[in-house]
């Protein structure tokens, strides 16, 4: 059996009824569960007015203190109406000018009124939604590095360790495992600096969008870490937010490390990093890989250093770049100010040029292209 719902004028209804009967008001008061100071007043607006005055009355008060003057709102909207672009400041001031005697709303008022009479203008804010990029798939050592931070996990010193691996696709060779305290770009400079010198460059980094790889605040998600890739030759891929089957074998290589050098957690950072860098050894040189066509497979066996090497300095060879892919660089790449002053002495019409942004990820790719091939 559903729940009675009982309506408040049709209480009052029954309890006018009851009354017009002949009941008494106290004991009918006390069964509808009210005061008799409102029985008698509800008693009282049904005699002043009828069934109109058992419904509920607007609580709104009269008048308000500090309620703005109509004459002043009139005012307010007709010099904003005068003047489209003048925002709560400037108008404000302009009513202490021209009405010295009258006591001046605050801007916080002059606002409102504006906001209350549709002339204020919102700005959205432009969020930059990540992406993934083209993915490839290279089958030469050094065409394509795998990066990414393996899960963070707490050392036995109460410390977290958030690990910063890179891989090679082709190979599967374990280029980097450094056990780092965050996940700040400048630790992860360090590390690829480190790495690059080593094995030199590859042709492309494929990383998702999590920080320090890309910024979410930043013109097109890029990060300084990213930029810096780009000013290098580097090309970037991205896989799509939510899509780590896309980088699935760095991830399963992470499945590996995470069962083999992290449970337990070492006791602090250096013999955890000990720990990482037998791990890499034996994951390089002893580990074969799961597939049985390539059972006798070893990541060293395939892999070998990128001819590639870090370039010294990039400014040199952009003023042989066309003016559009000049321009493109300054606004992409972040390039410095020193930088651009040599560039604007190349061709002074440089920084009055527009160029179109439809296709970001093909402009980083051709750029990461003739840089390698200007170096």
């Amino acid at each position: 059996m559903p729940w009675k719902v009982c309506k408040t004028m049709d209480e009052r209804l029954k309890f006018i009824a009851r009354l017009l009967d002949g009941e008494q008001m106290a004991p009918l008061c006390r069964e509808f569960g009210i005061s008799r100071k409102t029985g008698y007043k509800i008693l009282t607006r049904y005699n002043a007015i009828g069934l109109e005055g058992l419904t509920d009355r607007s609580r709104r008060p009269y008048r308000h203190a500090n309620q703005l003057p109509v004459q002043i709102e009139t005012l307010i909207v007709r010099l904003k109406q005068d003047k489209p672009n003048w925002g709560a400041p400037k108008i404000q001031e302009r009513l202490a000018r021209l009405y010295p005697d009258v006591h001046t709303p605050a801007i916080s008022t002059v606002h409102a009124v504006l906001d209350r009479h549709g002339l204020v203008k919102r700005r959205t804010r432009r969020r930059n939604k990540a992406q993934g990029t083209a993915l490839s798939r290279p089958l030469q050592p050094n065409e394509l590095w795998c990066a990414d931070y393996k899960g963070e996990f707490m050392l036995a010193d109460r410390r977290y360790c958030y690990p910063l691996t890179i891989t090679d696709f082709a190979s599967r060779y374990l280029i980097a495992c450094e056990a780092l305290s965050t996940t700040r770009e400048v630790y992860a400079f360090s590390v690829f600096e480190s790495v690059f010198k080593e094995f030199g460059l590859p042709r492309a980094i494929r990383t998702d969008n999590g920080v320090p790889f890309a910024s979410p605040n930043s013109l097109f998600n890029l990060s300084k870490l990213s930029v810096w890739w780009l000013r290098l030759g580097i090309e970037i891929e991205r896989i799509k937010p939510g899509h780590p089957q896309q980088n699935g074998r760095h991830e399963r290589m992470h499945l590996t490390l995470k069962l083999e050098a992290t449970k337990p957690a070492a006791k602090n950072f250096l013999q955890q990093q000990a720990r990482f860098d037998d791990f890499i050894d034996g994951y390089n040189n002893e580990r074969q890989c799961g597939d049985y066509l390539l059972s006798q497979h070893r990541p060293r066996n395939s892999n070998a250093a990128s001819p590639l090497i870090q370039p010294r300095n990039l400014v040199a060879t952009i003023g042989s770049f066309a003016r559009a892919d000049r321009l493109a660089l300054l606004l992409f790449l972040h390039v410095e100010a020193e930088e651009f002053e040599r560039l604007v002495a190349v061709d002074p019409a440089l920084p009055r040029m527009r160029v179109e942004q439809k296709d970001i990820v093909g402009l980083l790719g051709d750029f990461a292209r003739k840089t390698r091939g200007a170096l």
